[in-house]
């Protein structure tokens, strides 16, 4: 994505930091202000997901301030605390725009885990195509290992390259990536663009963070080295700003920007052709082949004479004619077994047959790629 281009879908993370205003409370006036801003985007046709941290911190607050322990059990006590309240603050302020918003609590396993980050991703686009605003946290209440430094600002460019996003704005309390510390280094200047995160890149973030949330700059690195191979542009900078989400989505140069090392179509080629397993084929009829290749289409259950090898709903197979040539990879919405009863049958029998349903394709034609 260009400068000059306003983004279709940004993920915006939201730090402990920007959420409080450097208090130990949820700053009010600062999450309204944030709201206001999304609500802003969404009335321009920009879809909006947002990656909020600050659960432990809403948890402290309602139970007010307690001498807790700094480990582990603790930490999962004030997220479970503070979730249902966090939540309920966005969705209070969002309805004022009359926006409904929905909760997503995600662990890494839902998006390495290929069956589940389908099932993620499918979730997420339908609330989308529904004009929901997903408000996603990491599910810390119940899992021990996600409970660390960066654990949201990486959760993040996993989200933005789940949903494909254009643009991942990380805000934070800091003005961006510098040379130095600014805090202690007088002659530290602001790094306004980077193309590549090198060596000389991850040295000028060490030793930079914050005491308030879980966050730091090199996870913030680390982030955006993630979302950049997704094909998302990811810019670092601050929530202090005035309207910085208004801002950076129209371009103006705020903050660190990191430019996007692939295009969203190549990296998604790669990513299918990495998943690729042999053991499974979809074998097609002319009339599929000829509906991938001329008209873009997804492909439908009417248009499978044959299925060979195993295979489970979210693995990348190959999709061949009936003279053994392969024309397509894609990702299945169907294990192979269930993928032989609907063959040959139009998509409104899928339900009839199998008792369920995923959709009216085996392959979405976003997740297909012609060879």
């Amino acid at each position: 994505m260009s400068t000059s281009q306003v983004p279709r879908r940004i993920v915006v993370k939201l730090g402990t930091s920007v959420l409080t205003a450097g208090t130990p409370h949820l700053s009010r006036p600062r999450l309204i202000d944030l709201v206001r801003q999304c609500a802003r985007l969404r009335e321009e046709g920009v879809e909006i997901i947002v990656v909020s941290s600050g659960a432990m911190a809403a948890g402290k607050e309602q139970m007010g301030f307690p001498d807790l322990p700094p480990d582990v059990p603790a930490k999962q006590m004030l997220s479970a605390v503070g979730q249902p309240r966090l939540m309920g603050i966005y969705q209070q302020y969002f309805e004022i725009y009359g926006i409904p918003v929905a909760q997503m609590l995600l662990t890494r396993e839902d998006l390495h885990l290929r069956r589940r980050y389908l099932n993620a991703r499918q979730t997420l686009a339908a609330l989308l195509a529904h004009r929901v605003i997903p408000i996603v946290n990491e599910n810390d209440t119940v899992t021990a290992e996600e409970i660390r430094v960066g654990d949201n600002d990486n959760l993040s460019a996993m989200v933005a390259t789940l949903a494909e996003a254009d643009l991942l704005i990380l805000l934070t309390d800091q003005q961006g990536l510098f040379t130095a510390d600014p805090r202690t280094d007088p002659n530290a200047r602001l790094i306004t663009e980077v193309r590549e995160i090198d060596d000389e890149i991850l040295a000028s973030a060490s030793g930079s963070g914050t005491a308030l949330g879980t966050g730091g700059m090199t996870t913030k690195l680390q982030a955006a080295e993630t979302a950049t191979r997704g094909g998302a542009m990811v810019v670092i900078a601050s929530g202090d700003e005035p309207d910085a989400l208004l801002r950076l989505a129209r371009g103006e140069a705020l903050g660190t920007r990191f430019l996007a090392r692939a295009s969203a179509p190549e990296s998604r080629k790669r990513w299918l052709l990495a998943g690729y397993t042999s053991s499974g084929r979809l074998v097609v009829d002319a009339g599929a082949v000829q509906a991938l290749r001329q008209r873009g289409s997804s492909l439908l259950p009417i248009g499978i004479a044959g299925v060979q090898g195993d295979f489970q709903r979210g693995d990348t197979v190959g999709v061949f004619t009936s003279a053994g040539r392969e024309i397509a990879r894609g990702m299945v919405r169907y294990p192979a077994d269930d993928v032989r009863r609907i063959a040959r049958h139009h998509s409104d029998d899928i339900e009839a047959i199998l008792g369920y349903t995923y959709g009216p394709t085996v392959i979405h034609r976003n997740d297909l790629i012609l060879l």
